[in-house]
């Protein structure tokens, strides 16, 4: 049974002034609700899809939303960000297209050619994974361990090009958190695209961001294992050819506890030249999930996914907009709770939202 609201929190905190204007989207885990909200975090068009989510949703420069839902009978369903389906409507909530495959997880991206690159589990070959070194032993699920293939796939769901992870990871190096588990590798939660085609990965349980070549499928770069990432989620790539992403912060090296923080790196000097954390760190943490986006006017929109927050921030660290989400269900193992996967700010100039009637809350 869902809770649809249990407080008044919304906005909390606002410097319109310094805030970038525009619309926010979110999708609270466990309902069915699709949700954007103005500044003044009012509800202005929402959009009640068929099933709750995998992880998240996104509006489409056409206006349709794209949408991970979550399938719920497959095999691996109670690993974390299981989906099975990929479902697009209009901004009406018809459906304009679908993708269902169980295995089916976490994210997706849809490409500027029309087509969506998603992310899918496969099995690890049983030579590859007894050498994948890392994670607790005997962990495997059934014997077998799972990693990740990147798929780019047509609007008839044909597959025109695949990456598969066992192929271009080394077990030596590609190390499996000592805390976590061996029934999956890598655990992709975020893919992302640079202007000349290459692909940006997080790998999750290896605390490693990479560029994948389009061409050839080699690894160019490799950023995270050496103990700068802790857990990562939300990497994406900036107008700069930088990367920022959310450091979960969980496990972090030579650290009793947990704290997160945003970074956004360059790859060609293999180092961080922008980070935020909050000088109180328990202040700002989630254990999993979370995202980061770096808005028109500089400013870096944080989703901090376990506390259901929502907050923008200047390039000098200074909060202007902060939201909690109201909207709470009950989600296995949390309990009650207003989680966001990600949220997303669409300007008011944004392709997606034009002609689009957003003046009175729904």
């Amino acid at each position: 049974m869902g809770f649809a609201r249990t407080s008044l929190q919304g906005v909390t905190f606002s410097i319109p002034r310094k805030a970038y204007n525009g619309y926010t989207l979110f999708v609270p885990i466990g309902g069915k609700d699709v949700r954007l909200i103005n500044m003044r975090g009012q509800v202005v068009h929402h959009w009640d899809m068929p099933c709750v989510p995998g992880c998240h949703g996104v509006l489409l420069p056409d206006g349709n939303l794209l949408y991970a839902g979550q399938e719920g009978t497959g095999q691996l369903t109670d690993l974390m960000g299981s989906g099975g389906k990929l479902i697009e409507v209009d901004w009406d909530g018809d459906l304009i297209w679908k993708c269902e495959d169980e295995f089916l997880h976490s994210t997706f991206c849809r490409l500027r050619n029309g087509k969506t690159m998603v992310l899918k589990w496969i099995p690890v070959p049983k030579d590859i994974a007894a050498k994948v070194k890392g994670g607790l032993s005997g962990t495997e699920r059934d014997g077998v361990m799972w990693t990740d293939s990147i798929q780019e796939i047509t609007s008839c769901g044909k597959v025109v090009w695949e990456w598969l992870a066992h192929e271009h990871l080394d077990p030596e190096s590609d190390v499996i958190c000592p805390l976590g588990c061996r029934d999956e590798w890598t655990h992709a939660n975020a893919i992302s695209v640079f202007a000349n085609g290459d692909i940006l990965a997080s790998f999750h349980r290896i605390n490693t961001i990479a560029i994948i070549d389009k061409q050839t499928g080699d690894i160019k770069w490799k950023f995270g294992s050496s103990h700068e990432l802790a857990h990562q989620n939300g990497a994406t790539v900036l107008d700069n050819g930088n990367v920022l992403v959310f450091d979960n912060g969980l496990h972090p090296c030579g650290f009793d506890f947990g704290y997160s923080r945003v970074l956004e790196i360059n790859p060609k000097a293999g180092k961080v030249v922008w980070g935020y954390q909050n000088s109180c760190w328990a202040a700002f943490y989630s254990s999993i999930m979370g995202g980061c986006e770096r808005l028109p006017n500089g400013n870096t929109l944080i989703c901090e996914s376990t506390s259901g927050r929502i907050f923008e921030i200047t390039h000098n660290y200074e909060m202007v907009w902060e939201y909690v989400s109201p909207f709470y269900h009950d989600v296995p193992p949390f309990g009650r709770t207003n989680i966001i996967f990600r949220a997303y700010r669409y300007g008011p100039e944004y392709e997606g939202l034009r002609g689009k009637s957003l003046d009175r809350p729904v």
